[in-house]
């Protein structure tokens, strides 16, 4: 029997897809959707400590090969997803989801997580390092001496399960100082990756969002190749207790599979959520179960990480 059964810090869950942190995930309304459909959990809109309108639309639009977006952290406020979860571990006790959070500085970020380690919250919480949309703030993970600071800083009072969400590396350097600071830290997972940060798509002579000149995160096909490089590079590096969340480029089955195969452990989507939605999740796992079930895999764990090299 085929099985896209997987676990991630520590938890389980029937299917490795779920939604990536800025799809489908605003509203209870949208979360429930999510949490209804094929997808094994969902993770909520990355939160700040209050609500906040974002930058100016238009601000997403679906493209050719994926999408391009400056949203600027719209979102509906820490206490809105966080009462929402606690309310779902009373009426659901046998599921896990995952909270996204960022602050808008240090100070903020710390106030978050406090609230959070101080809360009932018993699932997973996803620290943002990455947001590349907020004008005039860079983000944190490109600068590791200020990564290093926070993780210390947040490790020494946060004890409930937490991992981190990145921006692309394109350096293997980089990939090296990154895992580094990665490895000192109980991290339980690193997602790889956020959008790809300033990209430009113009049409008719005219960029087609409004925040920054049109500069924005690209998502989608675009970005698969990045982002499975990521995962694989984290995967090598990073010590096996930290486990690789893989987003971005998830079209079909076979995407999915290949960032598992790159050592991915869950596997977000975002672009084609928001081209198709929640109906995606149904077809994308049956499309990975029929690849599995032609090449004789069983679990997850049969591939997990098996990237093949050509050697000579």
């Amino acid at each position: 029997m085929v099985s896209t059964h997987t676990h991630i810090a520590g938890f389980s869950f029937d299917n490795c897809l779920m939604n990536a942190a800025g799809v489908a995930c605003m509203t209870k309304e949208e979360l429930a959707a999510v949490k209804d459909s094929a997808a094994g959990t969902f993770v909520t809109k990355t939160a700040t400590l209050e609500f906040r309108q974002g930058n100016p639309e238009p601000r997403y639009r679906d493209v050719s090969l994926g999408s391009i977006n400056s949203m600027g952290l719209p979102n509906n406020g820490l206490d809105y997803y966080l009462d929402y979860l606690l309310e779902l571990q009373e009426s659901e006790p046998n599921r896990t989801f995952f909270l996204s959070l960022v602050g808008m500085s240090p100070e903020e970020t710390h106030t978050i997580l406090k609230k959070v380690q101080a809360s009932d919250f018993k699932g997973i919480t996803e620290l943002n390092l990455s947001c590349p949309n907020v004008p005039g703030k860079p983000q944190i993970a490109y600068d590791f001496e200020t990564t290093d600071k926070l993780l210390a800083e947040v490790f020494a009072y946060f004890k409930k399960p937490l991992g981190i969400k990145l921006p692309p590396y394109f350096d293997i350097v980089h990939f090296d100082q990154a895992a580094a600071i990665f490895n000192n830290y109980p991290l339980k997972f690193v997602n790889c990756v956020n959008s790809i940060g300033n990209g430009l798509y113009i049409e008719d002579e005219s960029v087609v969002i409004r925040p920054k000149n049109g500069f924005g995160g690209i998502g989608g096909q675009y970005i698969k190749p990045t982002a499975l490089a990521n995962v694989h590079a984290f995967y090598q590096r990073l010590k096996p207790e930290i486990q690789i969340i893989g987003t971005g480029g998830v079209l079909t089955g076979r995407d999915a599979f290949e960032h598992i195969l790159c050592g991915a452990s869950m596997v977000q989507v975002g672009t084609t959520l928001h081209k198709e939605g929640v109906a995606a999740f149904e077809r994308i796992t049956a499309e990975l179960k029929a690849i599995m079930e032609e090449k004789g895999y069983e679990s997850l764990e049969d591939f997990r990480g098996k990237l093949k090299y050509i050697e000579g």
